[in-house]
């Protein structure tokens, strides 16, 4: 079915990365989960890799790949690690704000170091009281000369411990148009991390916190304009953010049913495969029609978007199925294997550990379904796809 949207030069990719995972990122694996923290090393090989670039213009020293390259990156590490493709996704997130909303000298600053692997950039957006509630913010900056002061504390931001460039979004000013984008260099006075603690799943991934006290950022670090931090938030969650995450479920989606598969043709009840019961038949039939109807979402979105055609709602809905899908799937596959699943000595109770990480960022999948009944009824606010489709456009088609 991806043969309607990919071509031999994503095959070609899909299989570098997917040999990479297995020869790097597994052996490590074991290592992550015990340790379960961020793996800084692993980050930085990957990054090395040119992947974090697989969207930045080859002007600027990227693949200039587009994002169905980029969806196949991520679902290839992911398949192998959720929370490599977590990290090679939320760096994705810290290159669309550079993307779209820097200037020239950000660009020839920033992008270059992104694409060989020198720099890993972030985005940080939500606060500890607002939640999801952009608006609700308080950290604020404050002009003060050729500068600008931040205060305040981001959580929950992807490549919290490893990341080199946060770009922070906070308040100047009162209402949606009082919000401002900057990038902040890791080493910059004023600049803290938070203690990063353990989560559920994705281990070797950090998603923390980041503090700013008093922390000054020259003027120029601003992203764009006073006031375009709302745009900057909301491009990279919807454009960016849906589609990575899709990619990262798709990954982990792809991995249950290839371990659940392998446990039934090896395991043997009845003097058969377990494969050969028609219940488990059925489940496993179920499981991939999930996973192919999830493909076709994922790639069908992505596909617009590398078009410069309008596909908020493709984007929305493609992480919804990819989301609920992986999830269902991997309630399954912990049933077919009954009590071997709970043992770590096999890797599906991860699977369901990291698919959970991918249900909140960048909208619930009630934000999701909220969103497409608006499109239902024709009510739907604007649309961020539309509104960035002149800057993809004007870009050079992919081709790498």
């Amino acid at each position: 079915m991806d043969r309607y949207f990919t071509d031999q030069r994503h095959k070609q990719l899909r299989q570098e990365v997917r040999e990479f995972a297995e020869q790097e990122v597994r052996p490590r694996i074991p290592e992550m989960e015990a340790e379960r923290t961020v793996s800084h090393e692993l980050s930085r090989l990957i990054a090395r890799q040119g992947w974090i670039g697989v969207t930045v213009p080859r002007a600027y020293g990227g693949m200039g790949a587009g994002h169905l390259a980029k969806t196949v990156v991520i679902e290839e590490l992911s398949r192998e690690s959720g929370a490599m493709g977590a990290m090679v996704q939320a760096s994705q997130l810290g290159v669309a704000k550079i993307l779209h909303f820097g200037d020239e000298e950000q660009k020839k600053t920033w992008l270059p170091a992104i694409a060989s692997g020198d720099c890993l950039p972030t985005i940080a957006v939500t606060e500890p009281e607002s939640g999801g509630h952009v608006l609700g913010m308080s950290g604020t900056a404050v002009r003060d000369g050729d500068d600008y002061v931040l205060n305040g504390s981001k959580v929950f931001v992807g490549n919290s411990h490893v990341g080199d460039l946060h770009g922070v979004v906070v308040r100047t000013g009162p209402g949606s148009k009082g919000l401002s984008a900057f990038l902040v260099e890791s080493d910059r006075p004023g600049f803290r991390l938070g203690e990063q603690k353990p989560a559920m799943g994705l281990h070797g991934f950090s998603f923390g916190e980041l503090h700013f006290d008093d922390c000054r950022v020259p003027a120029a670090n601003l992203l764009g304009t006073e006031g375009d931090g709302l745009a900057v938030a909301y491009s990279s969650s919807v454009l960016y953010g849906r589609a990575n995450l899709t990619a990262v479920s798709l990954g982990i989606h792809q991995a249950i049913l290839d371990e659940t598969t392998h446990f039934c043709g090896e395991r043997r009840r009845y003097g058969a495969p377990l494969g050969d019961l028609g219940t488990v038949k059925l489940k496993l039939g179920q499981m991939q029609s999930r996973l192919m109807t999830a493909r076709l979402a994922a790639y069908h979105a992505v596909h617009l978007l590398d078009r410069g055609l309008p596909c908020d709602a493709e984007l929305m809905n493609a992480k919804l199925v990819n989301v609920e899908y992986a999830l269902d799937s991997a309630r399954d596959a912990m049933e077919i294997h009954a009590a071997a699943g709970l043992f770590t000595d096999r890797p599906v109770e991860r699977y369901l550990r990291d698919a959970h990480h991918i249900f909140a960022p960048a909208g619930t999948s009630d934000i999701q379904r909220l969103r497409l009944g608006e499109v239902a009824l024709g009510t739907a606010k604007g649309s961020w796809s539309r509104k960035l489709a002149e800057l993809v456009q004007m870009e050079p088609s992919p081709a790498f």
